[in-house]
C-alpha cells in the first residue's frame, strides 16, 4: 500500500494535470461601477483583522501540503510571501506529521519564517482532541482547520468510510482547543443547514471551500484504478452559491470564502457578499510549481493592486465599507437561489 508520503506527492501531481473546469459562479454576482467615487488611491486601506492579529489584505494563503521534502520547499516559498505581504497562511493537513518526526519540518517551517503572523494548523476533523492540539502546539498555531472532506475519501481505494460522529467529535475539539476552530471543506461547498450545524456546536468559522477551484473527486479518480468516477466530477456546490447560502447567517459567524477564487474580483465579490477572509491556494500553487516563486509573488502583488482598484471603482476606501456595497445576481446563481 501506498504511504500517506506518497499520496502526498500524487496529489500535486495530479492537481497540475487536472482539467476538468467548473464555475464558481462569481461570474453571475453583478457590482456597479461608480463613476465619481471622491477618493484617492492612497486612501485606500486593505488592512482588517483575522483571528486577533493585524493582516494587510483580506486574502489568505489557504492548506496546500506538508510531509515531504518537496512540501517543505513549497512551505518555504509560500511562507515568504505570506511574510511579504503580511497575510495569513495555513498549512495543509499534519496528520503525517504528527506520525512522522521527519515530516513534521515541512510544516514547523512555515511558522519559523512567517514569525509573528498568522498561521493556521490543519488537521482531519475526525482526529481526537489531542492530535488537534499537537498540531497546534507543532506551528505555534493562531487558529486550527478541521477539513471536511467526505467526497474525497469516498473516491479515495484507501480512505475512510465512517462519518458518523463528526459534528460531535468537531464539537469536542473546539470546546477543548486554546485556539479558535476552522470548520473548512476541501472543495465541494458548505450547505446553509451544514453551517447553522456547525455554529450550533460553537464553530465560529467557516471555510466553506466550494466549487470552483482544485477537485479532489477529479485527483482521487485518477489514483484510483478500480472505478471511472467521471461523473460525478461536477459534485458540489459552486462558491459563489455556498457563500450567499452562508455569509451573514449569524453575527458572530465569520465566513471564509475559498474554493476557485481566481483574481481581483472574486476576491471583492466574496467581501461583498459577506467573507471576512478569501483564501487562495490553487492559483498560487499552479504558478508557484509551473514558473517559480517571481511568478507567484507577482501574481499576488497585482492581485492586492488590483484590488485597491475595485474599491476605489467602488467608492469604498476600506474592507468594512465593502460589505455594504449592494450587489446583484444573474443567470444560473439566481435561478439556483430561488
Amino acid at each position: 500500500m501506498k504511504t500517506r508520503r506518497d499520496r502526498k506527492k500524487e496529489h500535486i501531481d495530479l492537481f497540475l494535470k487536472s482539467s476538468y473546469k467548473q464555475s464558481t459562479l462569481f461570474e453571475d454576482v453583478y457590482l456597479e461601477h461608480n463613476a465619481i467615487p471622491e477618493l484617492d488611491f492612497k486612501e485606500i486601506d486593505t488592512s482588517t483583522t483575522f483571528l486577533g492579529k493585524s493582516v494587510d489584505y483580506p486574502i489568505m494563503i489557504n492548506a496546500i501540503t506538508g510531509g515531504t521534502n518537496f512540501s517543505q520547499e513549497i512551505n518555504r516559498y509560500l511562507s515568504d510571501i505570506a511574510f511579504e505581504f503580511n497575510i495569513p497562511i495555513a498549512v495543509g493537513s499534519q496528520t503525517i506529521g504528527i506520525n512522522d518526526v521527519n515530516s513534521a519540518e515541512s510544516f514547523k517551517i512555515v511558522r519559523g519564517r512567517i514569525k509573528d503572523g498568522v498561521v493556521i494548523a490543519n488537521t482531519s476533523a475526525n482526529v481526537n482532541v489531542n492530535v488537534a492540539k499537537k498540531a497546534i502546539e507543532m506551528i505555534e498555531a493562531d487558529a486550527i482547520q478541521l477539513h471536511l472532506n467526505v467526497a474525497q475519501e469516498l473516491v479515495m481505494s484507501e480512505g475512510d468510510r465512517e462519518f458518523r460522529g463528526v459534528l460531535k467529535n468537531i464539537e469536542q475539539i473546539a470546546a477543548n482547543v486554546e485556539v479558535p476552530v476552522i470548520v473548512k471543506e476541501v472543495g465541494f461547498g458548505i450547505s446553509k443547514d451544514a453551517a447553522e450545524r456547525l455554529y450550533n456546536v460553537g464553530v465560529r468559522y467557516i471555510d466553506i471551500s466550494g466549487v470552483g477551484g482544485t477537485n479532489f473527486i477529479e485527483i482521487e479518480g485518477n489514483r484510483n484504478n478500480e472505478m471511472d468516477f467521471t461523473d460525478l466530477y461536477s459534485w458540489g456546490i459552486p462558491t459563489a452559491l455556498s457563500l450567499i447560502q452562508c455569509a451573514n447567517l449569524k453575527g458572530d459567524l465569520n465566513i471564509i470564502s475559498s474554493g476557485g477564487i481566481k483574481d481581483a474580483q472574486d476576491v471583492i465579490k466574496s467581501l461583498c457578499i459577506g467573507a471576512k477572509m478569501v483564501g487562495i491556494s490553487g492559483e498560487i500553487l499552479r504558478r508557484l510549481l509551473e514558473d517559480g516563486y517571481d511568478c507567484a509573488y507577482k501574481y499576488v502583488k497585482e492581485l492586492v493592486y488590483k484590488m485597491k482598484v475595485i474599491m476605489l471603482l467602488l467608492g469604498k476606501k476600506d474592507v468594512n465599507e465593502l460589505h455594504s456595497v449592494p450587489y446583484k445576481v444573474k443567470g444560473e446563481l439566481k435561478e439556483l437561489i430561488h
